[in-house]
């Protein structure tokens, strides 16, 4: 009579909590006793206190050669070859297992029927579910010659297999709960790339993973006999709804076509509201893979000169209108010069923000604290906070700089000072609002950040330094723009063997903005033209 065979047709419960049976293993097998037994001598008769050594090497190759795939192998080590490696592969490859891990115990007793019984643990990863694990009992036989194999039988393969019941994994046909912008239009990989691999983790949080389940079944009948393994937790019916974003449908998507002036680059862009943080845009190109506008580790270059320039306003170590010398080069440590080498004899400091003198501002070093740019960043910006904004992110990091030296670089955002785009968009929209409020794109989110309010006469000093570095300075590409629009441009170096990365963060209306353009060479010229490009297809605030 012909084998069964050991997988099942496909079933569905239903279109949403529909379950796909995806396998039934198992077969029916007249067991045989599979070789002679050495009689009156059992597997501990032989003058010592253990197993015959010979016996466990056997057993641990069998589960090794399982672990590892080779069930050809693995079946050549039992007594009957042929209906082993067939089951072995049915029940592997049929419930859908990667890489089993099977341990043997170190113990072993002699059974009633001659075999000597080696209890193992099976760990059975089942693929996009989850772990498998139960115990079963490997019997070993010695044979006429000596040699030990595997006494074959279903039920060492897992206990409940047997030739009146096998396994069957169902798999249920979820649906990820739909993700939305803030107005409910629903947001997709295909339309807005760069939240394609942000989607599946904001949906899978919300209670959308896969479920399924090892179920026994009865081999005549196929009725489910007992759940072995449940994967999975049932959604509840009164949260099963759509994950509603802070997003805004029209601000992603452009964001998704400013990021095409970035001519190719890697490139990443935040938009976010300046009154209450929530993220309006978040783009990257490339769209897949690493999202470096929140996760990115970059040096922020002369972006930073807002936090720089707030940290001297707070103790009143400088005011706008004061003289603060901008010559080509200065030498702390080492030589540091403005871009382009470029001086501005005489200039102000409000001159000196506008066209972002690297000079001026490295020679103010002794106005601070080694500490206190951090602290500042820290206490009024939130940087390097745990910030808890929906997805991953990296918040951002202002260490006390080694030497004289690395102080004058982190006074030009540069030395060890860590950001991206996320961060400078709320640095931004702390500098005009005067108020940090942590950035999020879901909503509801732990906050434990604390900070304290910028004094109102340093926000307005800021706005009018941005205002005046669009009007007058390094973002002049801005000023055609509608609106007051506010910005600092940025250029950050990298390495002698890298051009320079360019930033831009601006401010309009109730809306900041923060650019990176790896390799960009300059802000004004790299991030300027996506800045200009979103600020043009939005004009309006979004509600």
């Amino acid at each position: 009579m012909p084998e069964p065979s050991y997988l099942t047709s496909p079933r569905r419960r239903g279109p949403r909590n529909g379950v796909r049976a995806v396998a039934a293993v198992g077969v029916v097998l007249a067991i045989a006793a599979g070789g002679s037994y050495a009689a009156g001598l059992g597997p501990f008769a032989r003058g010592d206190d253990g197993p015959d050594p010979a016996a466990m090497e056997q057993a641990r190759a069998f589960l090794a050669d399982w672990s590892a795939g080779r069930l050809p192998s693995a079946a050549g080590r039992t007594t009957r070859p042929g209906p082993a490696e067939e089951v072995l592969q049915s029940f592997t490859a049929g419930l859908d297992i990667e890489k089993p891990k099977l341990t043997a115990a170190k113990e072993a007793e002699e059974a009633e029927d001659g075999t000597l019984g080696v209890p193992f643990t099976a760990r059975m990863p089942i693929s996009g579910l989850g772990t498998w694990t139960y115990e079963s009992r490997l019997p070993l036989r010695e044979q006429e010659n000596g040699d030990w194999k595997v006494d074959w039988r279903l039920s060492l393969v897992h206990p409940r297999l047997s030739d009146t019941e096998k396994f069957r994994l169902e798999r249920e046909e979820t649906t990820a709960p739909k993700v939305t912008d803030r107005e409910g239009t629903s947001l997709n990989g295909g339309r807005y790339p760069s939240l394609a691999p942000l989607l599946g983790r904001l949906a899978g949080d919300a209670g959308g993973g896969p479920r399924g389940a090892v179920e026994l079944v009865d081999r005549a009948s196929g009725e489910a006999v007992r759940t072995e393994a449940s994967f999975g937790e049932k959604p509840d019916p009164a949260t099963d709804q759509p994950v509603r974003t802070t997003l805004d449908a029209r601000w992603q998507a452009a964001a998704e076509q400013a990021l095409a002036k970035a001519d190719g680059k890697n490139a990443a862009l935040v938009a976010l509201h300046v009154d209450n943080g929530e993220v309006l845009a978040l783009a990257n190109t490339p769209s897949t893979g690493f999202n470096r506008a929140a996760s990115g580790t970059y040096a922020p270059g002369s972006t930073w000169k807002i936090v720089t320039s707030s940290a001297l306003l707070l103790k009143d170590a400088v005011k706008p209108d004061d003289v603060v010398d901008c010559p080509k080069y200065l030498t702390v440590g080492k030589e540091f010069h403005n871009v382009e080498t470029s001086e501005h004899p005489g200039a102000t400091f409000r001159k000196d923000f506008m066209e972002s003198c690297n000079t001026a501002f490295i020679s103010l070093r002794g106005k601070l604290d080694d500490a206190e740019l951090g602290e500042v960043a820290r206490t009024y910006f939130g940087v390097g906070q745990e910030w808890h904004v929906g997805i991953p992110t990296y918040d951002g990091s202002v260490p006390v700089p080694k030497d004289q030296t690395e102080k004058a670089a982190s006074m030009i955002g540069q030395g060890r000072i860590q950001a991206n785009p996320l961060i400078m968009a709320s640095v931004t929209a702390t500098a005009v609002s005067g108020e940090f409020h942590q950035p999020s794109v879901t909503a509801g989110n732990e906050n434990g950040t604390r900070t304290e309010p910028l004094p109102r006469e340093v926000v307005t000093q800021l706005r009018g330094l941005m205002r005046g570095t669009v009007t007058d300075g390094t973002a002049r590409g801005l000023a055609d723009l509608p609106g007051e629009v506010g910005a600092k441009t940025g250029t950050a170096e990298v390495s002698e063997d890298q051009d320079n990365n360019g930033w831009l963060v601006a401010h309009r209306g109730n809306v900041a903005v923060a650019v990176v353009v790896e390799e960009g060479v300059t802000g004004g010229g790299s991030a300027g033209p996506v800045v200009h490009s979103l600020l043009s297809a939005v004009p309006e605030d979004p509600a």
